[in-house]
């Protein structure tokens, strides 16, 4: 699993014009799944994800997580993470899960991440044509792939 995170003052997707999701202060979770992620894969990244300390302290440091701040969580799936590119120009995405595998993975890990955070998450449509609009807070962006954890 692969994820890029933005934390953000306000988040939101749209889709077919209608918002999906929106969220205030939090990280926007775009993620990436492969057919070899297992749910150790998808608990890994989520507890990382509101644990990660990346929200500013009263000393303007960034000490805090999410969780500490009261912070939402926007999830958007997003295949193209896995892009390879080593050939052409044409991107390829074989190594991204295909739906139907995908698709029961991408809810666990909805599951997971209100479990980990207490509460309900903000998603967009998986499979969906989404137009999502951020305010990156910092700007503050990092990836996380839970094949290099260790």
């Amino acid at each position: 699993m692969r994820v890029v995170i933005q934390r953000v003052s306000e988040a939101s997707v749209k889709i077919d014009g209608q918002i999906k999701g929106a969220i205030g202060q939090g990280l926007l979770i775009l993620a990436g799944l492969t057919a070899s992620d297992t749910t150790e894969d998808l608990i890994w990244t989520s507890k990382k994800l509101v644990q990660l300390r990346i929200f500013s302290d009263a000393d303007d440091k960034m000490n805090l997580s999410v969780l500490d701040v009261k912070g939402e969580l926007l999830l958007i799936s997003q295949f193209t993470l896995f892009a390879n590119t080593k050939k052409g120009n044409r991107p390829s995405y074989i190594n991204a899960a295909p739906p139907a595998i995908a698709i029961p993975l991408y809810e666990q890990f909805i599951t997971q991440l209100q479990t980990d955070l207490g509460k309900p998450i903000q998603t967009g449509e998986f499979g969906a044509d989404m137009k999502v609009s951020l305010v990156n807070d910092g700007p503050v962006t990092i990836i996380i792939d839970s094949q290099n954890r260790e």
